[in-house]
């Protein structure tokens, strides 16, 4: 039943014109979105800042449980 559902996919993937192209755009956005927006754009705050995990912890718990200005 696995084998028939994944060979399923596999022919459906294959016989794809358009698909093919769009599921390439797919993963390069995604590649973008998860590789190099974080390398460029998501720098290590905590880890900058705090230098062990239990400062980090406290840091985060204090952030979600204090009361919005």
């Amino acid at each position: 039943m696995f084998r028939r559902i994944i060979y399923f996919y596999i022919d459906g993937f294959k016989s794809m014109t358009v698909g093919k192209k769009l599921w390439t755009i797919i993963f390069i956005k995604l590649f973008i979105m998860f590789v190099i927006f974080r390398i460029f754009f998501f720098k290590p705050f905590l880890k900058e800042r705090y230098p062990d995990e239990k400062s980090r912890i406290n840091y985060v718990t204090e952030q979600l449980t204090r009361k919005p200005l």
